[in-house]
């Protein structure tokens, strides 16, 4: 699909669409998200609001904004809820399918014995695809500031945002944020003017659904330790997996602990097999929760391999695709709220100082190391902002820009 004239406005509205325009649109960027979670809100960010005009920036900062604020891997909870606004539950299967597939494969791979950096041309390419999550996070940040946070008081809600996420630290940090934004929403953004872009998302997703996917998500989490007790092998593998994907707020690293709890101490995978795995992990696109695949796929119990690797992707992915499913049709009765409303305003703000504060740590300075690689990081910031080249072009200087680095060294 060709790029949008660059000052068109966005539709107000979420058009339907084909599952197949999905699956494809969601098959690039599951090749080219690079950088973790908050580098693919920004990929997200840039394919379907700036390029395709499927969302509006308000529309996008709340999936953001509930993404942040509910279990599981948020950048994939917010692709799969922009699969279902787009095409329904198969559009969101897409999505997932797409954006995930390719890094499981690599994962996989890498369980077999492949190696991804086999020399420091490899360690150079992965150093300039970590140089292109900065541009990308970079433009997102600007550009939804514009919108999401376009007053004094948004600004301020994203400020506060930023320096509580970069002193708190963590999930806990994170979560505070979004927080202390729907407070301050509540308490300051009510009879905000907005414009047409605010017009809120309507999940097509029934009430009974709704009900069905939190009381499948239940019973899961309940009846997958006795399964475990009773029959181990597989059943253990989906339970800790499946524990693992429920307890994680925002996704990416966070999960890490967690597995490395439920694997490494009962043998299932040595502390080597699991830094190896960890170490792939930070050099593939799309989600860091398909580090799962690798780990089913050495791990000692449950069928191992490819059957391994798929069902402890399942498990850890499904707790939050439930949960998402399960509130969406609450959100729509909520979202129409005047309360609501000035509370996601709020919201909407956290979330742009969440992204800033993501953006220096641990985007920036993992990334940008020396006065090289900040050169090359401006050379993509301008090709995306002011040259409007798409993602996947950037990504491809990027790795280019980073293999000629580690040559020159």
């Amino acid at each position: 699909m060709p790029d949008s004239p660059p000052h068109s406005p966005p539709s107000p509205t979420i058009a339907r669409g084909s599952v197949g325009e999905v699956l494809g649109a969601f098959a690039k960027l599951g090749v080219t998200s690079f950088g973790g979670p908050i580098a693919h809100l920004g990929y997200f960010r840039a394919e379907f609001v700036e390029r395709r005009r499927w969302l509006t920036d308000a529309q996008y900062g709340d999936l953001v904004a509930l993404g942040q604020f509910l279990p599981g891997p948020a950048s994939s909870q917010v692709g799969f809820a922009i699969g279902m606004l787009r095409a329904g539950l198969p559009g969101a299967l897409a999505a997932f399918v797409a954006f995930t597939a390719p890094s499981v494969v690599v994962m996989i791979a890498v369980a077999a014995g492949a190696d991804l950096a086999g020399g420091p041309l490899a360690q150079g390419v992965i150093a300039g695809l970590q140089v292109v999550a900065v541009a990308v996070v970079a433009q997102a940040v600007w550009t939804m500031a514009r919108t999401l946070a376009p007053d004094a008081r948004r600004a301020g809600i994203a400020v506060a945002a930023a320096i509580l996420v970069l002193f708190a630290g963590g999930t806990l940090g994170q979560i505070a944020a979004i927080a202390v934004g729907v407070v301050a929403g509540l308490l300051w953004c009510r009879g905000v003017a907005d414009d047409e872009r605010a017009i809120p998302l309507r999940f097509p997703v029934s009430r009974a659904a709704g009900i069905a996917c939190l009381v499948a998500l239940a019973a899961l989490l309940a009846l997958s330790p006795v399964a475990a007790a009773a029959w181990g092998g597989a059943a253990s593998l989906i339970d800790a997996f499946s524990r693992a994907g429920a307890l994680v707020f925002g996704g990416g690293h966070v999960v890490l602990p967690l597995l490395q709890a439920a694997t490494v101490p009962p043998g299932w995978v040595s502390a080597d097999q699991f830094l190896t795995g960890y170490g792939a992990a930070q050099a593939v696109p799309g989600p860091l929760f398909t580090f799962a695949a690798y780990l089913g796929a050495v791990s000692d119990i449950g069928p191992g391999g490819i059957g391994g690797a798929l069902l402890a992707t399942a498990a850890i992915f499904l707790p939050g695709f439930l949960v998402l499913v399960g509130v969406m049709p609450f959100w729509n009765r909520m979202r129409r709220l005047p309360w609501a409303t000035a509370a996601l305003r709020g919201a909407n703000a956290a979330v742009v100082g969440i992204l800033a504060a993501a953006l220096y740590s641990p985007v920036f300075v993992t990334a940008i190391v020396d006065v090289r690689t900040f050169a090359l990081g401006l050379v993509c910031f301008v090709l995306l902002t002011a040259w409007r080249r798409p993602p996947w072009l950037v990504v491809l200087v990027g790795a280019a820009g980073g293999a000629v680095l580690a040559l020159l060294a």
